[in-house]
C-alpha cells in the first residue's frame, strides 16, 4: 500500500545496494537477451534474486525493532488535489 524508502540498519541498506545492482544486471541481460538468447531460466533467476534481497532487507528491519521510513508525496502534489 505505500513505498519503502531503502536504507535503515547497515545490513538493510547493504541489502537494498544489492538490490540495485541485481536489477541494474537484469536490465542489461534484458538488453543482451535481444540480441543473444539467453535462458529464462537466467531471467528469471536475477529477478527473483532482487525480490530475495528486498524481502531480506525488510527481515533485517523487522529483527531489528527498527522502523521503515516510507515515502511520503510531495508537499506541492498534496496542496493540488
Amino acid at each position: 500500500t505505500h513505498f519503502i524508502l531503502p536504507g535503515g540498519t547497515l545490513i538493510s541498506a547493504q541489502c537494498h545496494v544489492a538490490r540495485t545492482i541485481a536489477r541494474r544486471a537484469e536490465r542489461r541481460l534484458c538488453t543482451l537477451n535481444k540480441t543473444d538468447e539467453i535462458p529464462p531460466l537466467i531471467l528469471r533467476f536475477v529477478n527473483r534474486l532482487s525480490d530475495l534481497l528486498f524481502t531480506m532487507a525488510r527481515w533485517e528491519m523487522d529483527q531489528q525493532g527498527a522502523e521503515e521510513e516510507r515515502w511520503k508525496a510531495f508537499l506541492y502534489k498534496k496542496k493540488k488535489q
